[in-house]
């Protein structure tokens, strides 16, 4: 895999697990609706992998180190990750009821993430993959109570 796929597909990945996981814990913790988190995800992986990889696209531009071809691979291979993960965690939400949905999609999420985390690891690999996984960690709880704040307040 050439740099500009590798940054691409990183950031999708990581951005497609960590956000989908946020958004789909808090909108559980606020809604418990599984009509409002499958809508969420459609719309967090079409919408946040355009506005990611446009990210990625004007990063790698604002460098000035990559052609139009490294910046437009970059730019592909971060929608089409960012879409993909998003998209898959549609699966247990169709399959199971919501509660073991929500819970199967952090632990596969978080599966995801450590895998992908120690491939990348050049150097003490359980330091990178438990770095990345406390972050993903407190996203999530902090979306839950957001979410579950939400809905006393709101719902």
């Amino acid at each position: 895999m050439n740099h500009s796929t590798k940054v691409g597909f990183s950031f999708g990945l990581t951005s497609g697990v960590i956000t989908t996981l946020g958004l789909m814990v808090g909108l559980n913790a606020g809604t418990h609706s599984k009509l409002v988190i499958i809508g969420a995800i459609l719309i967090i992986a079409i919408a946040d992998a355009f506005s990611d990889s446009l990210g990625i696209h004007i990063s790698e531009e604002s460098e000035n180190k990559h052609n139009q071809k490294e910046i437009w691979q970059s730019t592909l291979s971060t929608f089409l990750s960012k879409f993909f993960f998003a998209l898959t965690f549609i699966i247990p939400v169709l399959l199971f009821p919501l509660s073991a949905a929500i819970i199967i999609s952090v632990i596969y999420g978080l599966t995801i993430l450590a895998i992908f985390s120690y491939k990348i690891a050049k150097k003490r690999p359980w330091r990178v993959v438990l770095e990345h996984l406390v972050i993903a960690l407190i996203v999530i709880v902090i979306t839950h109570y957001v979410g579950d704040l939400i809905g006393k307040v709101f719902v």
